[in-house]
Order: C-alpha cells, then structure tokens, then sequence
C-alpha cells in the first residue's frame, strides 16, 4: 500500500469499476428494500443538502445491499419546468431571440437539446460522491413512460370529477407570466410604507380611515370591513363608501377576520389581489374585480389615467392624486414581508385567472389514515403534527402553469369554448364524437412540476402497466427528505399512491435537518456562505471560490462583501479532503436536530480518521503479509487481546446496526469511529506487538494473533463500507486474499454480506480485563506524564490492595503489562506493609505505587513543580479578580462567565494537584 492515503488516486477508477460491473442493481433475491431519490431538477447542481441526504440513502442502500435484501435505489431527475425553461430563454436572449421567435414545438426541441448536452450535472455529482443507486433505470420525469402516466392520472382524475377548471387567485409572477406554487415565493421583511387613506361614507355623514401597502390595489377595493364587536363602527355597518379616485360605491361589511386592535381597525377589501380578502369576498358575495395585466401593469378596468402603467408608478401616482384630493391621511416606515420569485426576484402578486385544480378532500382522508393508523411512520415521529396541521386545514390544488416545458395539459377547446379532457386528441375526438370539422386547440398550460412528481414512486415502476416491479418495490422502504416538502411533495406522493395502487409509497419518511453554515445561517448565493461539496472533495483555490461565490448574483452590490469574508474564512481556499471524509462528517453530524450547523473543523478530523485507518491497514499488513495468518488451517491460539476485540467488535456491530435501524446515522459513525480509532487502532494494535514481538510466542499464539489483526481489520472494513466507500474497498482488495474469507479475484467489498454478530465472540469477561489492563497501563503512563519520567526508562512497580480477581489478571496479562507499561518488576505488598514515597494511580480498588526515589532529579523536579504553579496562579487570580468584578459579571454573556467559571475550575484542580506533587517530590 502506498504511504499515505491519497483519495484523489482511488475514487473515480474505484466508482468507474463498480458500475461498469453493474453492482448496483437489484439482485431480484432476499426482501425487497427500495429507496426513491428525491429526483433532483435537471438544471441543478449537487448542494451541500444533496450531498448530506445522499449520503445517508447511499448509507441505507449498500448496507441493505450487503445484508442479502433485494435492494433497489431508485434515481432520476425532474424536468423542472421553470428552471429549465429559464435557463434555455437566458440563451435564446443572449443570441438576441425570444422563445416567441422560435415557436413553442421548436422552442421544446432546444430544451431537450439543453437537457442532451447540459442536463447530465447532478449525476455526474452524484457519482462523486460515491452514491450506488441503479443508474440503468435512470428516469427522466418527461419520459415518455412517466408521460403516460402522468395523463392517465390526469383523465382519471378528471373522469372522477377530482379535476377542474375554474377562476380562482394565485401566486402569480409577472416576469415569468406564471402561477407559481408557495414553494417557489420567498417571503423576505423588507423596508416599505404603511398608507393610510381617507375614504367618506357616500351619504357624506363620516369617513373610514383604512391603511395599506400596495395603495394601487385600492383601484379594485369592493368593500370596507370591520370587526361585528367593534363599538366605533357599529353605525357604519351596512352604509356605502364611495371610494376615491374611481367613485364607485363599495359597503361597508363585518367580518369576524378584521382585528380591531390593529390599525385603524378598518380594513379595505380587495378579493382579486389579496387571499385573505379574496376568502372574505367569497363569504360575502363580493364582485372580484382584477385592476392588472399578466405583466403587473394596470388593465382596462381602471380609471384611464392609470391604464398601461407599471403597478409601481401607479402606485406613485394614486399616491399623488390621493394628496391632491385630500384623501391621503400620513405615511408611516413599515417593515413588511414581501414576497419575491424565488427564480426571477420579481415581487409576486395574487391574481385572479382560470387555472386547473385537483379537489383533494376526498384524496386527503386515506392519506390521513395512513399516518394516523402507523401503516406510514415519520421518523422523528413530531413531525406527524406538522402533517397532520396541513393536510387538515388542505385547500384544492392549482396544478396548471404558463410554460411550455413540461406535461401539457390533455385537454382541447372547440371554437365556443367547451373543453374536452382525454389521452389524445383522437380520443376526444372519438369520445365525444367530434368530426374533422370541428376545429379543437389544446390547452396551452403544462401541469405543475410537483404534480408528475406526485406520481413518483408507482410511475417509475411502470404505472400503469402491471409490472412485477410494482408488486416489489410499492411501497417503497424508506423516504428520505426534507421538512420544507412534506406537504408540497410527501402528502401528495401518498395521496396519488394511494388513490392509483391502493397502496401506500412508502413505510418510513426519515426527516433530515436542514444544512446550515457554521453561525447557523442558512447557506444561500446572496450571503455567500455556500459550500460546495465537490469543492471539499477536490479543494479548491482561493481566486476560484471568491470567483464562484460572486458570480451570477441577483445583488451584485453584496459581491465585495462575500469577497472579503470568504478570504477571510478560506485564505488558503479549500484543501482537498476526499469523499469518505466528507460522507462521515454528513452521517456523524445527521442527528435529530432540525438544524445542522456545519463545520469544517469536523471534516478536517475525519480526514485524519482515513489516515488513521490507512496507516493502521498498512500496520496489518506489514505484520501478516509475508506471514501465516492461519488462512488455510494451523493450530492457532489467540491471546487475552485477541478474544477482547472480537468481543469489542461484536458489541461495536451491535450497538451500529441497532443506530442504522433508529435512523441514528450520528450515533453509528461514533460507535464506529471509537471502535476504530480507541480500541482498534490506539489499543489492539499495541496489544498484538507484546505477542508478535516476543521470541517466547509460540507460532499457535503468533499465528492467533495475525489471523485476529487481519480478520477482524476485513470485518471492520465491510462494517464501515456504507459510510466509507472508497478507502474500504480500496484496503479491502489486499486484506481480504489474506482473511479467512474465501472470495472471487476482483471481487467487490459492495457486494459481500455485512458481518453478523457471533455469539461465540461475545465475551463480557474478557472486556472486563481488558479494561482492568488498559486502567493500568493509563494509570503508568499518567504517572510518568505527571513526573516527567521518561517513556523508555523501566520502573518497579508496588501493588497494594490486590484482590484475589486482580492477581488472577495480573497472571493473565503480565506479557502486556511488562510490555506496554515497561514494567522491570512488579511487587505485591503484604497487608501493613508500608511503602516508600511514591506516586500513585488506581485500577479500582487496587493501587499502583511507583517509587519515586533515584528516578528524577529531586531539586531540578521541584523547581520544575514551582514553575509551574507561580504560572497557574498567576492565571487563577485574574480569572478569580475578572469573576468578582461586578461589571464585567452584569455586562458579560452567560456563555463568556461560563468559560470563565470553568475556566477557574479547571485552574484550581491543575494547583491541587500539582501542590500535592510537589509534596511528595519534597518527601524523598
């Protein structure tokens, strides 16, 4: 093996070889395990949210894999309808053409030339990172298989009554002429205005004050509402506004909506641009009346001296007129959320337009009873509530767009408007007995990207064919997602399954927290602090990361700012730290929280973990490589360490698969991390050399323990595989012809069985040894540390309080003892026996004493001792005088005067124990 770990020489050839091999796909024996990806949008990128949940299904999947089940991991990608259409207009623009001079069919041949060339990114990501889903069954959900689907769903839906078309408000993004869904508005507080408006009642007996944000929607106010309860305004109930600027007369209505504590306590109705008022206008039967163009200029149904303008200048001129009339009251500074296109960063207006909706009531009760009958768990099991929250309180869903890439709608118009909805327009035709006279248009509006994704994990089995993989792998085993999308993706996922196969799509939904930077702010392109995860794979450059997180900003003014911070965390850029250490830090870091603050430190020491596992591999090796690891037979017999860590291993495989079964990936890669570092590396591997080193082993013991070190490095390979896929495989290859398992050359770790615990191995006796040994060989190498006794000069060693248990042991483990602790003799003192200064440990009850006479230098030791204690006193009274300063203690945050507190603590222990030193020193 090469001297140092070098991820970059291994990771691509290793993942080249895998899938050549086809490794990936389901074997078609054991039980069934499938996994769905979550299908990325075609236009995307791997994100730091990516690579973490990624990680934990690749996790699931080679470990299921490896346990003989029939493990499929879905994969595909969407088509993303705004985000692809987008990118391929922005290169139509850059050529000075519009999609409009193409024409739609030619315009949906450039989008899938774009998804040809360009369309292949994440997966290529993916790749990087080691994932294994099964890449011959990769889907598109524009496929025409997925297409099928998606229209039988559709005319089904339709056929049954649970799709229709009518006029109702929606997000609308007036860049994009489209409706968008919630999930795509973001709602950031801005700085704005609060408008405060005089409007007199008709009958010129009083006036209502009401106040605004948007004032240019008073153009379309159909009424006044007030609180029923409202003292100040019962007389108003019922009389007529006469509204300003436009003249008409408006009501003036109750609602029990209204807060009469906020504002005025008067509020200005206007259903077509607001979705609170466009409720209220339902309850009170109030005309709707839109005042704006699909591009947010003001329409035809306004007054004539605001017609054409854009929905800000006429703000600024109603603004002006109100003034003028003496109708405008004050102008307040209002912070308010304004809600933006998350592609565009155009501000999103509710808008009244015929679109297409799913009644999902009815879809919605099994749905419910799914989660509530625990036939589908969350896991962790509170975010039932927030399900349960939505999916109570669910409205119809708006499942029509204004693009052109995506499913069209399947359904056409005659002349006079009547619509027909069927699989093609021959069927309509034949259906509805429609003749070549009759001119028909299909509906322009492609569905809603979520809605072919609802039908996810039945369509990419071959809906609706019967196909055996539907019988298999629905429902599927585990969801692994994000709670943003629980209900824009996950409820609706069982919502369609359940209503298209009767079944529900999956057992479990494992919720993930959302990535976050190290402060604990959302990773974003306008704060610039994303992390890219190749660039933790491969480094990167300082120029090239302040390069990448400055270009293509929706606020170029930020670019100097995220410049500076990022050359102030990354001087250097980013070092190269390889998959497998970035794949540990995502599974050690996947706890329950909601939020997961990352940090670089933590790869940084998960790299080191891969050294350490590397260097440890090449200490194996080197000690079994030319030698007789009892591979073929041979009298063998294994030494008190030996039998200890496969004990240890057993326990470690235990505690591991019961963490993975919890969802608990933290807790595994911990259990894991310490077997592998504190047992394995730091303690067996010193614990073999008292053994391999010594003339008086007899080649059975020899033999014993080079079987153990190689076997039990093979076991500990295939259980760290999952979550460290590269470094495993690669060591695997040159321990496994030395192990007692018997596999074909070239062989992948992937594909053999995850080790099972033996109940032969389990020892709790031997554990218990072992951890008397360890007590006191640390309770040695501590005295040694604190008297500044040399590593390599013998000591003799005084025993008292020796229990009949630990003379047993010392027997036992003399071999390690002498050689670990470098032991010259060992005396057991007799009851009463007094014993010259010494220093001490204790292993229970049991106490080492070292006699300190002739071992160091008394005077240079004691000088030493003083040094030292002048120094922590120093830091002790200041610590002490900062604690009893009543200012700093009022001014100072609670985490500061706990360091300090602690701080002091840990200085008081360090003098006590350093006094009580000196004291013994100054007795010899």
């Amino acid at each position: 093996m090469d001297k140092t770990f070098e991820p970059q020489s291994i990771e691509q050839q290793c993942y080249k070889s895998w899938e050549e091999a086809g490794l990936f796909k389901a074997s078609g024996s054991g039980d069934p395990y499938c996994i769905l990806l979550p299908p990325p949008n075609v236009t995307g990128s791997l994100h730091m949210g990516h690579g973490f949940q990624q990680t934990i299904m690749d996790a699931l999947t080679r470990y299921h894999r490896m346990k003989g089940d029939n493990t499929l991991w879905q994969v595909g990608t969407d088509h993303a309808g705004i985000a692809t259409q987008m990118v391929v207009e922005r290169q139509l623009n850059a050529e000075g053409k519009t999609r409009h001079d193409l024409g739609r069919e030619d315009f949906i041949k450039k989008v899938w030339e774009w998804k040809e060339h360009s369309g292949g990114t994440i997966t290529g990501q993916m790749r990087r990172l080691g994932t294994s889903p099964d890449w011959s069954r990769e889907v598109f959900t524009m496929d025409e298989d997925l297409s099928k689907a998606v229209t039988e769903v559709f005319v089904k839906l339709h056929e049954e009554g649970l799709i229709y078309r009518g006029k109702r408000l929606v997000n609308w993004d007036p860049v994009l002429h489209t409706a968008v869904s919630d999930l795509e508005v973001l709602n950031e507080e801005e700085d704005g205005h609060m408008w405060h408006m005089r409007y007199p009642l008709a009958d010129g007996s009083g006036e209502l004050v009401v106040a605004t944000t948007r004032p240019e929607t008073m153009l379309g106010d159909t009424a006044v509402a007030v609180h029923p309860d409202d003292e100040r305004y019962q007389a108003f109930i019922g009389k007529e506004i006469k509204l300003p600027i436009t003249g008409r007369l408006i009501p003036v209505i109750a609602d029990d909506y209204v807060d009469q504590e906020f504002g005025t306590g008067c509020v200005k109705i206007t259903p077509a641009h607001d979705f609170n008022d466009y409720d209220m206008g339902k309850r009170h039967n109030l005309p709707m009346i839109n005042i704006l163009t699909d591009d947010a200029k003001i329409n035809d149904d306004a007054p004539e001296a605001y017609r054409g303008l854009d929905r800000f200048d006429a703000r600024k001129q109603i603004v002006a007129d109100l003034d003028a009339q003496g109708a405008l009251v004050k102008i307040e500074p209002h912070k308010l959320k304004v809600p933006r296109g998350d592609r565009t960063g155009a501000v999103i207006e509710p808008y009244l337009t015929d679109q297409w909706y799913v009644a999902v009531e009815s879809l919605a009760k099994p749905a419910i009873e799914a989660v509530e009958s625990g036939e589908i768990r969350f896991v962790p099991e509170n975010w039932n509530k927030t399900y349960y929250q939505w999916m109570h309180n669910i409205q119809d869903w708006c499942i029509s767009r204004q693009l052109w890439w995506g499913h069209r709608i399947p359904a056409w118009y005659d002349e006079n408007g009547n619509v027909f909805v069927g699989r093609t327009e021959e069927e309509v035709r034949e259906k509805h007995g429609l003749g070549s006279d009759v001119t028909l248009s299909q509906d322009d509006d492609v569905l809603d990207t979520w809605f072919s994704s609802a039908l996810w994990p039945f369509a990419t089995m071959g809906w609706p064919k019967e196909t055996p993989d539907l019988e298999t792998f629905v429902p599927s085993s585990v969801l692994v997602t994000g709670f943003d999308i629980i209900f824009f993706w996950v409820a609706r996922m069982i919502m369609m399954t359940k209503k298209f196969t009767g079944k529900i799509p999956f057992k479990d939904i494992y919720i993930t927290g959302l990535i976050r930077d190290e402060n604990g702010d959302k990773m974003s392109k306008s704060k610039g602090n994303v992390l890219d995860p190749i660039d933790l794979i491969d480094g990167i450059d300082i120029e090239s990361l302040v390069t990448k997180r400055t270009a293509g900003m929706m606020q170029p003014q930020l670019a100097e700012k995220i410049a500076k911070r990022t050359r102030k965390q990354f001087p250097d850029g980013i070092q190269a730290y390889g998959t497998d250490a970035l794949r540990f830090t995502f599974a050690a870091m996947a706890s329950t929280s909601r939020d997961i603050n990352f940090d670089m430190a933590r790869v940084e020491g998960y790299r080191n973990f891969c050294n350490k596992i590397w260097n440890a591999s090449r200490f194996v090796l080197m000690n079994t490589e030319e030698h007789d690891t009892g591979r073929d037979g041979g009298e063998m017999v294994l030494s008190m360490a030996d039998r200890w860590i496969w004990a240890k291993f057993q326990q470690t495989l235990v505690e591991f698969e019961k963490a993975l079964e919890d969802y608990r990936f933290d807790i595994a890669a911990q259990t894991v991390y310490e077997f592998t570092w504190n047992q394995f590396c730091d303690w067996y591997l010193e614990l073999t050399k008292p053994v391999l080193n010594n003339d008086a082993s007899t080649e059975a013991e020899k033999r014993g323990t080079r079987h153990t070190l190689i076997n039990v490095l093979e076991s500990l390979l295939r259980l760290l595989h999952p979550l460290m896929p590269f470094i495993t495989d690669t060591i695997w290859q040159r321990v496994v012809p030395l192990s007692a398992l018997k596999v074909e050359e070239g062989a992948s770790i992937m594909v053999q069985a995850f080790p099972e615990v033996d109940a032969a191995k389990q020892d709790d006796n031997v554990l218990a040894d072992i951890e008397w040994v360890k007590k006191f060989i640390v309770g040695i190498r501590n005295i040694r540390g604190e008297m500044d006794i040399s590593p390599n000069k013998p000591l003799n060693a005084l025993l008292k309080n020796v229990s009949d248990e630990d003379a047993r042991r010392l027997d036992a483990a003399k071999a390690f003892l002498d050689k670990l602790s470098k032991l010259e003799t060992v005396t057991i003192l007799k009851d009463g026996e007094q014993a010259p200064a010494s220093a001490t440990a204790l292993v229970g009850e049991m106490e080492i004493l070292i006699p300190m006479a002739g071992l160091i230098d008394k005077d240079a030791e004691l000088a030493r001792i003083t040094k030292a204690m002048e120094k922590i006193e120093k830091d002790v009274s200041r610590t002490r005088g900062k604690l009893s300063n009543e200012k700093f203690v009022s001014n100072a945050p609670d985490e500061v005067i706990e360091k300090e507190r602690a701080k002091l603590d840990e200085g008081e222990k360090a003098l006590a124990k350093l006094k009580e030193q000196f004291e013994t020193i100054k007795a010899l």
